[in-house]
């Protein structure tokens, strides 16, 4: 481990990081986009401009203040100025629309709220009008500045809330998930002390910064010196120039960036689609087994993941010296300080990247056992060597016949299917079953045609047990996605699909739906 790192994750706030930072190294880049470059003093600097600018505006220590922006500098710098303040900062993904932002807004009371403007075709200022919010003000090119000498002392401790997070809502409403600094600091530093990086490294940041890995992954940033390259607008081919011209070594974001990496390698065969890239490291959704050993053996690149939520920015990761196998079928180990239980298979974790609770007190008391430990609704187990396998989820888990069925086993084998892209595997309602298996399968381009007499021979080859074989088949184009990991929504799937296949009909059906979800 750096030993300047390990030093710096000692830092009491996530200010005291980025003064401690730039005190080593004020000269050397934090961000790259497009054209300009920050390096870390000018992060410290500017976030003190921007400070003023806020506090001369009414901004104060403890002044709740939302914010709904693309990945750009200005947002960075909006976000430290905050935390030099010592304000509550609740960050909203900019893909959200009135219904959840207008929940964010009441929920959090919020007083004050940045907004892009007219940012892709959409007008946020209009929006947060039309929600009746306070305090609105366009955070896009030109942000408030004032003179620094106005501004209280940063604050000195890290243990009080100042960040609301918030959970993807599927089918209810959002849980605005309570942060300080320290847990902040603390998931960052499982995550850089994990990959390993070196000054000479350069990262990229693909995924929305209002999404709790912005902070994650600028900790680690901080901590090694080395910068990342923002991206505003993530797609490929088009946002391959970007990590060409940077000469980024360390990608990713999650399973989805993994796929679209290797989908473009695919179509370069005969040279490496990012020469400078060496590790492609993620979360948030789980990752078949195949996937990594494609993309190890297809972009020659190190592939780690790993294991993080909303409520705890990252509690395993996968290290670049792990084994093939591990790295493979593991989530990675936990740091030094993160406790994980496992309790009728549910995994349990206590530390101090854990958050704090939800802005309802009802749901804290729900979500923390009796010995403090957060209830994570993920199913798994740890191996002897203490790295951590999961299985599931609580919910994700299919009961045929009172038999208890993981999605995650049968979409870990279809994953090796030569026509399968991605693969999402759904309980439906059943009169006779309880529950039937439905495999939703998003086509690899140019793949056979797949069918279910095709898909249960595969399986049943592959030794899947008989009574798990789904029932039903649909192929789709594309699967529905979250805008911010691009996870898959699975709750739209059953919303399609239930009530409309077979329970109602034989499990021996043979069919393929073309249809899009």
């Amino acid at each position: 481990m750096n030993d300047t790192a390990h030093a710096l994750d000692s830092s009491r706030t996530l200010w005291e990081l980025v003064t401690r930072r730039a005190g080593l190294t004020p000269d050397h880049p934090v961000f790259h986009q497009d054209e300009r470059t920050l390096s870390f003093g000018e992060l410290r600097d500017r976030s003190e401009r921007v400070a003023a600018g806020l506090y001369d505006m009414g901004v104060r220590p403890g002044t709740v203040v939302a914010w709904q922006l693309p990945t750009r500098v200005e947002t960075v710098l909006l976000s430290f100025a905050l935390a030099r303040l010592g304000a509550v900062q609740t960050p909203v993904i900019p893909f959200h629309r009135d219904r959840e932002v207008g929940f964010v807004l009441r929920e959090s009371k919020a007083e004050f709220f940045a907004v892009p403007g007219l940012w892709r075709g959409f007008d946020h200022t209009e929006m947060a009008r039309r929600l009746g919010a306070k305090g609105v003000f366009e955070a896009y090119d030109v942000l408030p500045e004032g003179d620094p000498r106005v501004l209280p002392a940063p604050p000195d401790e890290g243990t009080s809330v100042r960040w609301i997070y918030w959970t993807s809502g599927t089918t209810s409403d959002p849980k605005g998930v309570l942060h300080t600094d320290r847990s902040l600091i603390a998931g960052g530093s499982c995550l850089a002390h994990a990959l390993r990086p070196t000054a000479a490294d350069v990262g990229s940041i693909a995924f929305p910064y209002a999404h709790i890995g912005g902070p994650d992954y600028t900790v680690m940033l901080l901590l090694y010196g080395f910068p990342a390259v923002l991206f505003e607008q993530f797609s490929l081919p088009a946002s391959l120039d970007g990590y060409r011209r940077h000469g980024v070594t360390v990608a990713g974001g999650s399973t989805a960036f993994y796929s679209m990496f290797l989908a473009e390698q695919r179509r370069r065969p005969e040279s490496k689609v990012i020469p400078t890239l060496r590790l492609l490291a993620g979360g948030g959704a789980p990752k078949p087994p195949e996937l990594h050993h494609c993309v190890e053996r297809e972009m020659g690149v190190r592939l780690t993941h790993g294991y993080g939520m909303t409520e705890v920015p990252m509690i395993t990761m996968g290290a670049p010296d792990d084994s093939a196998e591990n790295l493979a079928t593991t989530e990675g180990r936990p740091p030094e300080g993160m406790e994980i239980r496992i309790v009728d298979g549910e995994v349990r974790l206590r530390g101090e990247a854990v958050c704090q609770g939800y802005l309802d007190p009802a749901q804290t008391a729900e979500a923390f056992d009796g010995d403090g430990f957060l209830r994570t609704g993920d199913l798994g187990h740890l191996t002897d060597s203490g790295h951590l396998v999961l299985t599931g989820r609580l919910k994700d888990v299919i009961i045929r016949k009172g038999e208890n069925i993981s999605a995650k086993e049968i979409e870990d084998l279809l994953h090796g299917h030569p026509a399968v892209a991605d693969v999402a595997v759904v309980g439906l309602p059943d009169t006779e079953r309880g529950e039937l298996v439905c495999a939703v399968v998003e086509r690899e381009p140019g793949a056979a045609e797949l069918t279910r007499d095709g898909m249960t021979s595969y399986l049943r080859a592959a030794g899947l047990a008989v009574h798990k074989l789904p029932e039903r088949l649909e192929v789709v184009d594309a699967l529905p996605r979250g805008d911010t990991l691009r996870k898959v929504l699975k709750y739209k799937l059953r919303e399609r699909y239930s009530g409309t296949g077979p329970g109602t009909g034989s499990a021996t059906d043979s069919r393929t739906a073309t249809r899009e979800p």
